[in-house]
């Protein structure tokens, strides 16, 4: 395994890039909005889940695919741009019921937040490029483990915690929002707060350069 010094560096600036606010956060805060705090939690374990295609990625050398065909990464990105905005579309659209609650019951909601994270993370090429640039800066090639092992170990430890951070942000936001569940406008505000969110952040997507 890498050194001791390696492994604290390596510890100390996971953690400084998990807890800086970032696409993930804002799509688990805006689920935590839209559809409950329960939907935000299973919006994280899909993010979470879908990381782990880019780990095993990295540990392939497949990412190096964006690097050596940029049009397919412009290819990925768009869609993954376009599937968010259609998801706050989406979320625009849906109609609050006469009680004041969400036409969807919370665990359909979950559900379907749980299956739509895996595929916003899964076609998030930029979150591939991360682990191919950052996770090598942490390999040992002289270390007793294979290089391929040493990628799937840290990518691990790095997408643990981004989760802890997005499940910290889903914590927040549901704490922010708790006290104006039992509004039906505090609902339909919060509705199309989580679909402007989502819908900003695929234009963001669909605008960054790389």
């Amino acid at each position: 395994m890498p050194s001791t010094e390696l492994l604290v560096a390596f510890f100390l600036t996971t953690a400084i890039f998990a807890y800086i606010p970032g696409p993930a956060m804002l799509y688990a805060a805006a689920q935590t909005m839209a559809r409950g705090r329960w939907s935000g939690l299973t919006a994280a374990l899909g993010i979470h889940l879908g990381g782990y295609v880019h780990v095993l990625a990295a540990a392939t050398g497949l990412s190096v695919l964006f690097h050596a065909v940029p049009p397919l990464y412009v290819a990925v990105k768009l869609v993954g741009a376009l599937y968010l905005i259609w998801l706050g579309i989406s979320l625009f659209r849906a109609k609050i019921q006469g009680n004041g609650t969400l036409p969807v019951i919370e665990r359909k909601s979950a559900r379907r937040a749980f299956f739509e994270s895996i595929t916003v993370e899964v076609l998030n090429p930029k979150t591939a490029i991360f682990f191919m640039a950052f996770l090598p800066q942490f390999i040992d090639a002289s270390a007793t483990f294979p290089v391929w092992l040493q990628f799937v170990v840290l990518g691990t430890i790095v997408n643990l915690m981004f989760s802890s951070a997005d499940i910290v942000c889903v914590f927040l936001a549901g704490a922010m929002i708790a006290r104006l569940r039992r509004s039906g406008r505090a609902q339909r505000l919060m509705q199309r707060a989580g679909g402007a969110v989502l819908v900003g952040l695929g234009v963001h997507v669909a605008l960054q350069k790389n």
